[in-house]
């Protein structure tokens, strides 16, 4: 079954071994030394983002090395995309809005 990326970044311990990964890959081991939970726990992350395709595993003589797929991430970058815009046309008609509100005060105060 083929999680979905969403998923996959909704928990910080997974967002974490992500960022980890993309600076470099590292083993399964060294991945799991990092956190304060038990290295089972640290192995499921890991499944769900080896599924989401956001981790690959390279087998190294006995050594397993996880290396992060940051491909998977361009949905996630559009989905946000899109409500990006939406926030930016509201604060843009927000400050108009201030502008306008100023500009109707500076008026009425030069009447009196």
């Amino acid at each position: 079954m083929r999680r979905d990326v969403f998923q996959a970044i909704a928990d910080p311990t997974r967002r974490e071994i992500i960022n980890m990964l993309a600076h470099h890959p590292m083993n399964v081991n060294a991945v799991a030394e990092n956190f304060a939970v038990s290295r089972t726990a640290i192995y499921k992350h890991i499944k769900m983002l080896i599924e989401c395709g956001l981790v690959v595993v390279t087998q190294f003589g006995r050594e397993r090395y996880l290396e992060a797929r940051l491909e998977s991430l361009d949905e996630v970058s559009a989905w946000v995309e899109q409500y990006r815009k939406i926030w930016t046309d509201r604060f843009f008609n927000f400050e108009n809005y201030l502008d306008e509100l100023e500009t109707k005060k500076r008026k009425t105060g030069k009447r009196k």
